[in-house]
């Protein structure tokens, strides 16, 4: 054998392979998953959401048609029977004949509703404010900070009972009540994230190459501060439905016409001392659930896109 087959045989043999770059968002759902508590409240806000979608299919009646309901089976406890149809109410009746599932399924639709709707308008109105008083600065800058600040000094449930009280009650005035309390979280988080990036030298090539602010603005500066956005997302659409609830309770959220968690808890306060306590306790646990779950996933998705603090 020569040498140069023996140098050519101890030669390690070197094979490539293509480097595999993990995309951000499997990266996030790989880091999301290893949490448990994350992952159980994300599977409850999913089941939440899915039933109170599916409210009209899948409740045994609907609380809120005169038609289906009886006044001999009111005020039945968990478990009874009913009179007029034979059928078992697992959760019991309220004073007048509703069937407590049925009304919590349609007070979480109405409660998701309002929240998910509030959540969209305050997110574009506090976007584009935050946005626009980072990239611009100047007096835009301090106006539209003055004016977050000034609200966020008042507590949100203060201002939220000053505006019901002017519009009235409805579904659309408690919309617009949430929009106009939330709309300053968006605005500062986004401003704070948009401050770093904005004098960074992929925004001075967008400038030079004679892009329009607009485009500057919402497709190369915004994208890289959706991370605290998300976060904060999360946070105050659990903090909405509990406005809601409260506002309900206080009697200056949704009519009485329409189902709501905080109708059904404040319907059964009066009827706590009498012994009817599911009437209450009922959309109490499922309220509080409702909140759990959707913080559990917000504190996950703060560790996952905040490196800083993940362990």
């Amino acid at each position: 054998m020569t040498d140069r087959s023996v140098a050519s045989s101890l030669e390690p043999v070197i094979t490539t392979k293509p480097l595999e770059v993990e995309s951000p968002f499997r990266r996030i759902a790989r880091a999301f998953v290893e949490d448990r508590l994350a992952v159980l409240g994300l599977v409850l806000f999913l089941v939440i959401a899915l039933a109170a979608i599916l409210a009209p299919w899948i409740t045994p009646q609907n609380p809120y048609d005169l038609a289906q309901l009886d006044i001999m089976d009111g005020g039945l406890p968990p478990g009874e029977t009913s009179f007029a149809t034979g059928g078992t109410y697992w959760l019991g009746t309220d004073q007048q004949g509703r069937d407590m599932l049925s009304a919590i399924v349609y007070g979480l639709r109405i409660s998701l509703l309002v929240a998910s709707v509030s959540l969209g308008l305050a997110i574009t109105i506090g976007v584009a404010a935050g946005v626009a008083a980072a990239y611009f600065g100047g007096r835009l800058d301090a106006l539209i900070m003055r004016v977050v600040d000034l609200q966020l000094s008042f507590p949100a449930i203060l201002i939220a009972l000053i505006l019901l009280a002017l519009l009235g009650r409805g579904i659309d005035k408690v919309i617009l009540a949430l929009v106009i309390v939330q709309w300053a979280y968006y605005a500062r988080t986004v401003r704070s994230s948009a401050i770093v990036e904005r004098n960074k030298d992929y925004i001075e090539a967008a400038r030079c190459l004679g892009f329009s602010h607009r485009r500057i603005m919402f497709r190369h500066l915004l994208p890289n501060c959706v991370p605290p956005l998300i976060v904060v997302a999360t946070v105050q659409i659990a903090q909405a439905i509990a406005l809601e609830a409260t506002l309900s309770f206080l009697g200056v959220g949704v009519p009485i016409t329409e189902p709501s968690l905080g109708l059904l808890i404040a319907n059964g306060y009066d009827y706590l001392l009498s012994g009817r306590y599911w009437v209450s306790l009922y959309p109490g646990i499922a309220l509080v659930v409702t909140i759990i779950a959707i913080n559990l996933v917000g504190d996950r998705l703060r560790d996952v896109l905040n490196p800083r603090l993940q362990k």
